[in-house]
C-alpha cells in the first residue's frame, strides 16, 4: 500500500546563498521559480509500489498553495495569469517552456477586430462571418462576446505596447483575411485583421510576458503538468507537476485552475505546430473522467511549405498572393467565385486537394500547389511579409520576389478541446444532458472549445480568442474568489494515481520506443483523418489507432532517472497525444455529414437536422474504451436586442 507522510511543516522560504556556498549547478535554490515573494511550500513524501526495481523509492513532493494557478504560458495563459495577479490574487503560472517559447510566438497573420480603420466596419458583421465560418457549429453567445470585445481587446494590446503596423495616418493597419466580409456578407471584402507585419503572435506574446512581470505573478518554468487533482465532490483542486530540471514532484493546490495548454497538432505527421503541442491539458481533463468536445474538427491550413510543413501565413494571400496550379492558373475562382483565395481555410484546402487530384498539381509528383507573391511590390514584401520571405528562403530555397512558394494543406489548428462557457468555466453534461459547470476548473485558448470556432476557425480569430478568453477567465475568477481564501482539507494522498503513472512509465521496459509508437500514431492520423474522409478510411483509422493505443503498454523508456529526462517527458507527451488522437478518430467516424473542416466524400452535405450538435468524447486509458455523447449548440446570442442570432444558411464564398 502506498502511503504519504508529512516530513516537514515549516515553510520552505527561498534562501539567498553566500557567494561560493554551493556549486553553480546546484538546484537547491530554484532558479526557474520566478517570484516576487518567497515560495511558500510544504514538503511531503509519497511512496509508490508498482513492483518495479526502483518504484519502492519515495518521491519527494513539494506542496504549494495558491488562490489560482494557470497551466501554460502562451497568450491565453499569460493574459489569465497577470489578470489574476492584477486583481490581487496569489497566482502561479506553470509552464513546460519559457513563456516566450510558447507556440503563440509562431502566429503570423494578425488579430481580427472591427476597428474600422481601413473601411467602415461593425463587430456584428465580424460575428456573422465567424458564425458562418464555423459552419453553424459555433456557440453564438460566445461568438457574440468575443466579437464585441475584439475592438477593446486590440486597443488594450496596443496600450500594453504591441507595435502594430500603421497606416499613413498613424492608425493600426488592418489587412484582408479569409472569410471576412462587410454588411453580413453582402458588402465585399473586409479589412479587419490588425497585424504586426507577419510576426503578430511574436509581438503579442512578448508584450504580454512583459506586462505580466509588472504584477506579482509566480512563474514555475520548465515544470511539466501531469494531472488534475480532483476531490471527492468532483471539484478541481489543482495539479501535479514534475520539475524537469531536478526531478522533484510538486502538488499545486488552488481554488481555481486555468488550463491554457494549447493544441495537439503533433498527433499528425505533417503539421505547423511546434513539437511541444501535445494536448497536455486535454489529456489531463480526459484522465479526470471529463469530456472533450468536437475533436473531429481539425483545420488544415492551405499553405504549409511542401516538405517541411512550415506555415506561410494567410496574410500572404491577404496582401495579394495567388494560388496557382501546374498550368499557372489562379484556380480558386472555380471553387469560391467571390472570395477566391480569401475563402475560409477549409474551403481553400479542399480546393487545393481537388486540383491535385485532378492532375493539376505541381512538382515531379504533381502533389502540391504554388503560392505566387512575385507580382507584389518588393516594398510590400519587405514591410508586411518579411518573416514569410525569410521562411520561404530557408525552408523552400525560394526567393519570393522571383519564384512561387511550393505549398500544401497542412494540419494547423484544433477547433475542438475542453468544453467551456464564454466565461472560461469548464462544463460537462449530467445524466439528463444538461450542462454542468466543473467547480474550480477553467480553460482558454486552443486547449478550450468555447466554442467560437465551431467546425472551422477563421484566420486571425485565434489570437483574438486567446486574449479575450484568457481575460474572461481572469475576470470571472476575480469576481467569484476572494484573495487568500483558506483551502479546504483534501486527502493526504491526493495525486497518488498521477505519481503511479509517472513511476510506471519511468520504469517501462517494453519492446517499442516512444518514437516508433509516435510515428505509427502520426501516420495513422495523417492517412485516415485527412482533408477528405470516408467511412471506410475512418473505420480503418479507428481500428488502427486502437492498435497504436494498445501498443503503448509495450513502450520502452531507456532513461530511468528523473533529472532532465527527455525520454520520460516525451513518453508522457505521447500518452497525452494518444488520448487526443483516439478521440479525434472516433468522433470523426461517428459524424456522418460534411461540416467545416470535417469533409466526408460519402456524406457531402451538412445535415443540420441530425448533426447540428457538439460531440462529447470520453477516453479511459485503463480500459482503452472511447465513448461518445452529444450536447446542443447554443443558437442564441447574449442579447438579441443588441445582436440577433445568425440563422443557418448554405455556406458559400
Amino acid at each position: 500500500m502506498s502511503a504519504i507522510r508529512t516530513l516537514a511543516v515549516a515553510a520552505a522560504a527561498r534562501v539567498t546563498p553566500r557567494l561560493g556556498a554551493r556549486a553553480f549547478s546546484s538546484t537547491a535554490v530554484r532558479a526557474q521559480v520566478i517570484a516576487s515573494e518567497p515560495m511558500r511550500a510544504k514538503h511531503a513524501e509519497i511512496k509508490v509500489d508498482n513492483n518495479t526495481p526502483t518504484s519502492t523509492l519515495p518521491y519527494q513532493v513539494v506542496d504549494h498553495h495558491y488562490d489560482a494557478i494557470v497551466v501554460g504560458a502562451g497568450g491565453s495563459g499569460l493574459r489569465a495569469a497577470f489578470g489574476l495577479a492584477e486583481a490581487g490574487l496569489n497566482v502561479a503560472c506553470i509552464s513546460k517552456l519559457f513563456p516566450t517559447r510558447s507556440h503563440t510566438v509562431a502566429a503570423q497573420g494578425g488579430i481580427n477586430a472591427a476597428l474600422g480603420n481601413m473601411t467602415k466596419d461593425d463587430w456584428r458583421w465580424h460575428m456573422y462571418d465567424t458564425v458562418k465560418g464555423s459552419d453553424w457549429l459555433g456557440d453564438q453567445d460566445a461568438i457574440h462576446y468575443m466579437c464585441k470585445e475584439a475592438p477593446r481587446t486590440v486597443i488594450e494590446l496596443e496600450q500594453y505596447g504591441v507595435p502594430f503596423s500603421r497606416t499613413k495616418e498613424g492608425k493600426i493597419y488592418q489587412r484582408a483575411f479569409g472569410g471576412q466580409s462587410l454588411e453580413y456578407g453582402k458588402g465585399g471584402q473586409a479589412y479587419r485583421c490588425a497585424a504586426v507585419a507577419d510576426r503578430t503572435g511574436h509581438a503579442i506574446l512578448h508584450t504580454l510576458y512583459g506586462q505580466s512581470l509588472r504584477y506579482n505573478t509566480n512563474y514555475f518554468i520548465e515544470y511539466f503538468a501531469l494531472d488534475l487533482i480532483m476531490d471527492e465532490s468532483g471539484a478541481c483542486r489543482g495539479v501535479t507537476a514534475l520539475c524537469m530540471e531536478d526531478g522533484s514532484i510538486h502538488r499545486f493546490f488552488s481554488h481555481k485552475t486555468v488550463l491554457a495548454t494549447g493544441g495537439y497538432g503533433r498527433a499528425y505527421f505533417s503539421c505547423t505546430s511546434a513539437h511541444t503541442c501535445t494536448g497536455d491539458g486535454n489529456a489531463m481533463v480526459a484522465r479526470a473522467g471529463l469530456p472533450l468536445q468536437d475533436l473531429e474538427f481539425v483545420q488544415f491550413h492551405p499553405t504549409g511549405i511542401y516538405g517541411s510543413g512550415c506555415l506561410i501565413t494567410e496574410g500572404a494571400r491577404g496582401e495579394g498572393g495567388i494560388l496557382l496550379n501546374s498550368k499557372g492558373e489562379p484556380f480558386m475562382s472555380r471553387y469560391a467565385p467571390t472570395a477566391k483565395d480569401l475563402a475560409s481555410r477549409d474551403v481553400v484546402s479542399r480546393s487545393m486537394t481537388m486540383e491535385i487530384r485532378a492532375g493539376r498539381g505541381v512538382g515531379p509528383e504533381a502533389d502540391h500547389c504554388h503560392l505566387q507573391l512575385s507580382h507584389l511590390p518588393k516594398e510590400i514584401l519587405r514591410e508586411r511579409l518579411p518573416g514569410i520571405s525569410e521562411t520561404a528562403a530557408i525552408f523552400a530555397g525560394v526567393d519570393v520576389t522571383k519564384e512561387p512558394i511550393p505549398v500544401i494543406p497542412t494540419v494547423h489548428y484544433n477547433m475542438g478541446g475542453i468544453p467551456t462557457k464564454y466565461t472560461g468555466e469548464v462544463i460537462k453534461v449530467d445524466e439528463n444532458g444538461n450542462d454542468v459547470v466543473v467547480p474550480g476548473l477553467y480553460a482558454a485558448g486552443e486547449a478550450a472549445c468555447v466554442s467560437v470556432h465551431g467546425a472551422n476557425r477563421l484566420g486571425a480569430n485565434s489570437l483574438l480568442d486567446i486574449v479575450v478568453f484568457g481575460r474572461a477567465c481572469a475576470l470571472h475568477i476575480a469576481e467569484t474568489l476572494k484573495p487568500n481564501t483558506p483551502h479546504a482539507p483534501i486527502a493526504k494522498d491526493a495525486g497518488l494515481e498521477s505519481l503511479k503513472n509517472l513511476d510506471k512509465l519511468r520504469n517501462a521496459k517494453g519492446a517499442l520506443s516512444t518514437a516508433a509508437i509516435r510515428l505509427n500514431m502520426q501516420k495513422t492520423m495523417q492517412r485516415d483523418a485527412a482533408v477528405f474522409r470516408t467511412q471506410e478510411s475512418l473505420d480503418e483509422g479507428v481500428e488502427k489507432i486502437d492498435e497504436v493505443v494498445k501498443s503503448f503498454s509495450d513502450v520502452n523508456v531507456t532513461d530511468t532517472g528523473l533529472i532532465w529526462n527527455t525520454d520520460l517527458v516525451e513518453t508522457l507527451e505521447l500518452q497525452n497525444l494518444l488520448t487526443n488522437a483516439v478521440q479525434t478518430m472516433y468522433s470523426a467516424a461517428a459524424r456522418k455529414e460534411s461540416r467545416g473542416a470535417h469533409a466526408r466524400e460519402d456524406f457531402k452535405d451538412r445535415n443540420d437536422d441530425e448533426w447540428m450538435k457538439h460531440t462529447l468524447s470520453y477516453h479511459d486509458e485503463v480500459t482503452r474504451e472511447t465513448k461518445l455523447k452529444y450536447r446542443a449548440v447554443v443558437e442564441t446570442t447574449l442579447d438579441a436586442n443588441e445582436c440577433k442570432p445568425v440563422p443557418p444558411a448554405k455556406r458559400v464564398y
